[in-house]
């Protein structure tokens, strides 16, 4: 028997209004529940689910994202922490998944990065957020520095938290807005990790580069606009900064955004006039 029928079973609640996915973070599950209305039977729901997966300890319900910093709403349904560590890819990640959206889809972003880096590579993580990318390449890499900036208090934070945690010494976290950030070296390769929008940041971005260094650029694009749009900004901001686009690298859908359109990731090489 499949997990929603047990949960239909367990709560004598139709299967149709039961949540269709749900997302683990650490001991924390995660779901939406657009269909019921009554609190009692959340309660019911959540206390199934305690029972059917005995790992996890606390119940939430994601009621939206906003704002700058994608802050989540969410009700806790039940158990008594909204903060865990969670473990991926050998890497631990503290967080308050009531503060702090985890994108486990980006996993396999994050492990094709660890294959691009080159011994003693200086990288910038401009938007670091509590770690997602820098960790795992400080961790399994042989990058000489990482320069992890992040805007979010909150997030900053759990970046220093997650920094001791995993034993790393090669990372300095920077709180601040990277467009305003400045580092006592230039860099050989800078990361994007941030969109939509991230349009905007791309001449901070270049400011950080050596005079020949990489950009692992990401965006929001439509299915048509792939994959001139994404290489005519890049090439555009390069001629503004005084660089000049040397080849691109590798060029990938990382995953649905909407109908149509896609998270995607372009990583660049760039050479100064």
């Amino acid at each position: 028997m499949g997990f929603k029928p047990k949960l239909a079973k367990l709560t004598g609640l139709s299967e149709n209004i039961l949540p269709s996915s749900y997302q683990i973070i650490g001991n924390v599950l995660l779901f939406k529940l657009p269909k019921v209305k009554k609190q009692s039977d959340k309660k019911k729901i959540a206390q199934g689910i305690i029972k059917l997966l005995p790992y996890v300890k606390t119940v939430c319900e994601i009621q939206g994202v906003s704002g700058e910093f994608r802050k989540p709403t969410v009700k806790k349904l039940l158990g008594k922490s909204t903060e865990t560590i969670h473990k991926e890819h050998g890497i631990l990640y503290k967080l308050d998944t009531s503060k702090i959206m985890f994108s486990k889809g980006n996993l396999s972003e994050r492990k094709r990065l660890l294959n691009q880096i080159k011994p003693g590579e200086v990288i910038v993580d401009m938007f670091a957020g509590i770690g997602y990318f820098s960790l795992s390449l400080a961790k399994f890499t042989k990058a000489k520095k990482i320069y992890s900036i992040e805007k979010n208090k909150t997030s900053f934070n759990y970046l220093q938290e997650n920094i001791k945690l995993n034993k790393i010494h090669n990372i300095e976290p920077l709180h601040g807005d990277c467009r305003k950030t400045n580092l006592p070296e230039k860099t050989d390769r800078v990361l994007m990790g941030y969109f939509p929008g991230t349009d905007k940041f791309l001449p901070a971005a270049f400011g950080f580069l050596k005079d020949k260094g990489t950009i692992v650029y990401h965006n929001i694009f439509s299915k048509k606009e792939l994959w001139d749009k994404p290489i005519k900004i890049l090439e555009g901001a390069a001629k503004e900064t005084g660089f000049k686009l040397g080849k691109v690298l590798e060029k990938k859908l990382v995953k649905d955004y909407a109908p149509n359109v896609y998270h995607v990731v372009v990583d660049a090489e760039f050479s100064r006039y």
